[in-house]
């Protein structure tokens, strides 16, 4: 009787309940045939559909916010091409371990092995969910109306557990319009919305505790896993009380602030000195939410970050398969990092209640800053047009408080932000880090400005990562976002260009027309900012940075800053088996164009 009594809503109606009651704010996307059901359902929502002219803004928006609120986003697609231009920015959060639900339309039921309209179908039928399997943590393909509810919420539960990630839930579109009671959205509704995570026992905790405390000279090794587990008050406590000095992956960069006297800096490829040596040195390696990766690890070759074997690795880590992954660890640990930390602490007080000390280690980091910090002095203060990156990176630091959010692309403006640009907040720089996808930092920032309206939000991005979609500023102007985009143009593929002149010797394919010394006869970006509605500024001097970037922060409107820059290599002191790929019998890596 309750059953008849009960209204029946489209699955797309019931779908938008379901996400009101998660407290779902915005969901991103494109409209297509497949999904204008939903749409229709949300026109009447308090949530806000972020509209797009491009899927890849879409997810990239998604993946932003996501980091930001730390909680699952959401992106609305169409079926096979919506879906493949989804495809890359869904991968990259992927990579990075970032909590998204793609709800993506499809072909109708009654059409499967038909081959209808936009369906990828070559070899085989009512199967375009498949191509996200290789990255997402799981894909469903919804056949039955019924089952959507149950669904929706393993969807949620498994994105925001565990290492997080992304999920597909796919919806043919006559799902989406056929008319269901509430019933199933009922029985889950007083489901427990977030899954208590794995912390640390106290005999373990006492372990590690004491092998850290009686090793010589220790490292603390942390990855992303402690932004996402918003754990870097804890982190701070337990490296504070155990005198650990702090080094720090891409995606860890931030996990502390850069100018806590403890913290090194980040290693590998584009590391420094002093943090790649002190990691050489560790006896042990307190890893916590970090995979070891490649360029972290200077391509785990030893003698250049990891002496491992050697070094003995202590690893805590969400993800039972990234321990061992690439070094043998003495202890793993599967546990969420900020659990972990908060017993380690609490025993550490109990085992050694005055703390750890190693003397020398604050004035050793805090003399390496200052040698650093001088040794850059020339280039960051340098007048030289186009500019200095050094010069660019500095003079944004100065003109940035404290807590705005850096979304980067890939090049100078990831490279050189991980190895001398001062992260003051936690969580405030949102990098590609596992995908390093060019394009993701300028639709990033629409995510981070809408996940946070009340910081700054700009975006560093060369011209080729700006170039890839311009079309977000239309999606920026429309919402009235502040955000700035600081364009560093050098009219190439810089980094790449820099490798291809060291070891080929020309720079084919690598750079555009327009060169760094005479950028007008590359595409004007600032004349694109305001084609789109937005405030378009072309640099023309070295000193007109700091002002226009001022001023950009204080109109609150979406600006965008061309920015000349000479295409000069990120200095390195690790290493990339690149390099032995291209020259195997020369010393050799990246030179200016």
């Amino acid at each position: 009787m309750d059953a008849i009594l009960k209204k029946p809503k489209t699955v797309a109606e019931h779908i938008v309940d379901y996400l009101e009651r998660r407290d779902v704010k915005h969901v991103f996307g494109l409209c297509g045939h497949t999904n204008i059901a939903v749409l229709a359902a949300l026109a009447d929502s308090p949530i806000d559909f972020v509209t797009v002219r491009h899927e890849q803004i879409a997810s990239h928006a998604a993946d932003a916010y996501a980091r930001v609120t730390g909680k699952a986003s959401v992106v609305l697609s169409h079926l096979s091409p919506g879906l493949t231009n989804c495809a890359t920015g869904v991968a990259n959060a992927a990579l990075d371990c970032i909590p998204m639900v793609v709800i993506a339309g499809d072909i109708p039921t009654h059409y499967y092995g038909k081959h209808p309209h936009q369906e990828v179908n070559l070899h085989a039928d009512a199967a375009q969910w498949e191509i996200y399997r290789p990255f997402v943590k799981r894909a469903w393909r919804v056949d039955r109306a019924d089952l959507m509810a149950e669904i929706l919420e393993k969807a949620f539960h498994l994105a925001e557990s565990g290492q997080p990630g992304p999920v597909l839930v796919n919806v043919p579109m006559d799902i989406f319009s056929e008319r269901i009671t509430s019933d199933g959205f009922d029985r889950i509704a007083s489901n427990t919305r977030a899954l208590v995570k794995p912390s640390l026992d106290d005999e373990t905790a006492r372990q590690i505790v004491t092998r850290l405390a009686e090793a010589d000279k220790p490292v603390a090794y942390v990855g992303g896993g402690i932004l996402l587990a918003k754990a870097s008050e804890e982190l701070r406590e337990f490296v504070e009380h155990m005198g650990l000095p702090v080094a720090h992956s891409l995606m860890g960069k931030g996990a502390l602030r850069d100018d806590h006297p403890q913290v090194l800096g980040m290693t590998g490829f584009w590391g420094t000195s002093l943090v790649n040596q002190t990691c050489l040195d560790a006896d042990y390696v307190f890893a916590v939410g970090t995979r070891f990766k490649e360029a972290d690890c200077s391509s785990w070759y030893p003698g250049y970050t990891f002496n491992i074997p050697g070094s003995k690795v202590i690893h805590i880590d969400i993800e039972p398969s990234e321990i061992g992954r690439n070094y043998p660890t003495e202890i793993g640990v599967v546990a969420d990092a900020k659990a972990s930390l908060r017993v380690l602490t609490r025993v550490a007080r109990e085992l050694y209640p005055d703390g750890v000390r190693r003397p020398g280690l604050v004035s050793k980091i805090s003399d390496f800053r200052k040698n650093f910090k001088a040794s850059n002095t020339e280039m960051a203060t340098s007048s030289a047009f186009p500019m200095m990156p050094e010069r660019i990176l500095a003079d944004t630091r100065k003109a940035l408080p404290e807590d705005a959010i850096i979304t980067t692309d890939v090049g100078w403006n990831k490279n050189g932000v991980g190895q001398q640009f001062d992260i003051l907040t936690p969580g405030s720089i949102l990098t590609p880090g596992g995908f390093a996808t060019m394009g993701f930092g300028p639709p990033g920032a629409i995510g981070a400005k809408l996940a946070a309206p009340d910081r700054v939000v700009l975006s560093l991005v060369g011209d080729g990562g700006f170039g890839q979609n311009p079309a977000m500023l239309a999606t920026a102007v429309e919402l009235e976002l502040g955000i700035i985009w600081l364009v560093m143009n050098n009219n190439a593929f810089g980094t790449i260009a820099g490798l291809q002149k060291a070891h080929y010797g020309l720079t084919y394919g690598t750079t555009f027309p327009g060169t760094a010394a005479a950028p007008e006869n590359g595409p004007d970006y600032a004349q694109i900012a305001r084609a789109y509605g937005a405030v378009g500024i072309k640099v023309g001097s070295a000193d007109d940075l700091l002002p226009a970037l001022h001023a950009a922060i204080e109109s609150g409107k979406p600006t965008v800053l061309d920015v000349p820059m000479i295409n000069n290599p990120t200095p390195t002191t690790g290493h990339w088996n690149i390099l032995d790929i291209y020259s195997p019998d020369r010393e050799v890596s990246h030179v200016a164009t």
